[in-house]
């Protein structure tokens, strides 16, 4: 099987191995499935062809596509560049794409979408999420029931639905929490590879990174461990079952 490019966007090195090590997890890839870049240690190699991969998985991470560019690290903007430079073959080639969270706003962002701050901002937490008709049909999405919770937790999101996207699933407080561009090419606002240990794993990390008050951060971890989240992984498995590929 030719192996999946997962790449990172996470600069925390804790976050960024929990990260790798639940999608390896949640999707069923070995790590000599998966080809793993952190894209804050590293450019993307020279000449890059996607030919050598049966599809891309872009992990999340707490840069916003919409910051202005002076508001960015140095890091920030490396991490977005390099990922926007693959997304036109992507797009192009209609060539097997899943992103999760950061993703879906450099997916938004190519297609001339709006991405913002305006609306449908998320607090760390869990969202009710539900298929749409499209969701039912979509094979990506199969198995999983029309109604499940989902771990969440973004400043900024999709606005509209972008050019030649079909919206498969939604959530009452941000609309468009999973699409498809074309056929092949998803991504998703909430985080397909997110358990309870792994989403308290992130609450201890980003809790002076705005996403919540600081002090919330131990009645999160209590949240985090009354719940029950499997339904999304189903997202992760699906795309690699799909597109697995010699």
């Amino acid at each position: 099987m030719k192996p999946f490019l997962i790449l990172q966007l996470r600069p925390e090195t804790e976050a960024s191995d929990d990260e790798f090590k639940a999608i390896l997890r949640k999707s069923g890839l070995g790590e000599a499935d998966a080809h793993r870049i952190r894209l804050d240690q590293e450019a993307l190699p020279p000449g890059l062809g996607l030919d050598g991969y049966s599809g891309v998985i872009v992990g999340g991470g707490p840069g916003c596509v919409s910051d202005p560019p002076e508001a960015k690290s140095p890091v920030e903007a490396r991490i977005e560049y390099a990922v926007m430079s693959l997304m036109p073959e992507i797009t192009a080639r209609d060539f097997p794409y899943l992103g999760c969270c950061y993703g879906i706003g450099i997916l938004g962002a190519h297609l001339g979408g709006e991405v913002s701050k305006a609306r449908f901002g998320e607090d760390v937490g869990i969202s009710d999420c539900s298929l749409t008709p499209e969701g039912r049909a979509d094979p990506v999405c199969a198995g999983m029931p029309a109604h499940f919770q989902a771990f969440v937790g973004h400043k900024e999101a999709v606005q509209d639905l972008p050019p030649g996207c079909t919206h498969l699933v939604s959530s009452p407080n941000c609309p468009f929490q999973m699409i498809r561009h074309g056929e092949n090419v998803y991504a998703t606002q909430f985080h397909p590879e997110a358990d309870s240990s792994g989403f308290e794993v992130r609450i201890k990390i980003y809790r002076h990174r705005g996403y919540f008050p600081p002090e919330e951060a131990d009645n999160l971890i209590a949240m985090c461990r009354t719940v029950d989240v499997h339904a999304p992984e189903r997202v992760l498995r699906n795309f690699v079952a799909r597109y697995s590929r010699a």
